[in-house]
């Protein structure tokens, strides 16, 4: 059986990506499932491992892209949670099952080390694959597994917000609109960024109630505090790194947490740590999430009919030009590359 792919092949660069063909064998192991993908998404993870910025180490030639949709095509002799038809949503740790991982859980994920979900077809462990939320199509839910889970843990497990609590999201891609919309549904203000007003607009009508269009407010932390009456806010979705994280440690209250998930704005930079030393402040970094987390996440989407938001759609010959798009930082939300 052949299996069409995107794979990176011999170095990195986008110029290296490339579409071909591989042998598959249908024989599944007992516990293997046999998976017909559909769609992905984009994640920065995926770029940055395209041009080799990621893992300089990663053994090529290697699939990319760490999320995926799809459905059943077979299952192995003893698979007893899922046949032939149904949907599912490959776990990006393939290991990691339940609460804090280990190393070994972290080095068996999807997209590097471990060929991704850019493929015609994908073997997986029948622990490796939740459910599709029922009222997504698999271009919205191809969106879950990275973004989607990350914004979930940092605002439900690490974040510690409720009704009433403050939460600041930088910037509007897939993880910080995930995160509006979870902040929402826990009954919370949210407060976003960007340097467009009309991205701003837009995420009004996902229930942002505070917008700063920090390309105008540079000192946008005083807004942030402004808008608090000074408190600071509860919950802040860190993105940028470096680059911003002085600004967020300006603006997070006392004991409040800073969920550092990104790193657009740079990963090195020399910080003065006093704000969180003198302030309680927790920084939690938020590495996605365990298979557990996300059965739970996707209960969430189903009971509240969340959608996911997904900017742009490709084809499957259009996977350079939606890297390209992605890495422009245009979009609102996710970047899907569909081939159904």
């Amino acid at each position: 059986m052949l299996n069409q792919v995107w794979e990176i092949q011999g170095s990195f660069g986008l110029e290296n990506l490339k579409k071909s063909t591989r042998d598959l064998s249908e024989s599944l192991s007992p516990k293997e499932v046999l998976v017909r993908l559909t769609a992905t998404s984009l994640n920065y993870r995926d770029y940055l491992m395209v041009i080799g910025t990621y893992n300089p180490r990663q053994k090529l030639p290697l699939i990319p892209c760490s999320d995926g949709a799809g459905v059943v095509e077979a299952v192995g002799s003893e698979v007893t949670l899922w046949k032939k038809g149904d949907r599912v949503l490959p776990i990006f740790a393939q290991k990691w099952m339940d609460g804090a991982p280990n190393m070994d859980n972290l080095r068996s994920t999807l997209g590097g080390p471990h060929d991704g979900c850019l493929a015609n077809f994908g073997k997986f462990q029948e622990d490796g694959l939740v459910s599709t939320p029922s009222h997504l199509t698999d271009k919205e839910a191809a969106t879950l597994g990275c973004a989607g889970l990350t914004a979930y843990n940092a605002v439900v497990n690490f974040g510690g917000i409720g009704p009433g609590s403050d939460v600041l999201c930088l910037g509007t891609g897939g993880v910080s609109l995930f995160a509006l919309q979870f902040a929402k549904m826990m009954g919370a203000r949210v407060i976003i960024t960007s340097s467009s007003d009309e991205k701003l607009e837009r995420a009004k009508t996902l229930g942002a109630d505070v917008t700063i269009n920090y390309a105008t407010k540079t000192n946008w932390e005083r807004d942030v505090r402004k808008v608090t009456k000074m408190a600071g806010a509860d919950l802040i979705i860190e993105v940028g790194g470096a680059g911003t994280m002085q600004k967020s440690m300006m603006s997070v209250k006392p004991y409040g947490t800073i969920a550092l998930i990104g790193v657009l704005a740079g990963g090195e930079s020399s910080l003065s740590l006093y704000p969180i030393l003198m302030q309680g402040v927790k920084v939690q970094g938020v590495i996605v999430g365990s298979r557990a987390d996300f059965e739970k996440m996707n209960r969430a989407i189903e009971q509240n009919k969340m959608k996911p938001v997904v900017d742009k759609v490709y084809g499957w010959d259009e996977v350079p030009e939606a890297l390209q798009y992605l890495q422009t930082g245009k979009h609102f939300g996710k970047v899907v590359v569909s081939w159904e």
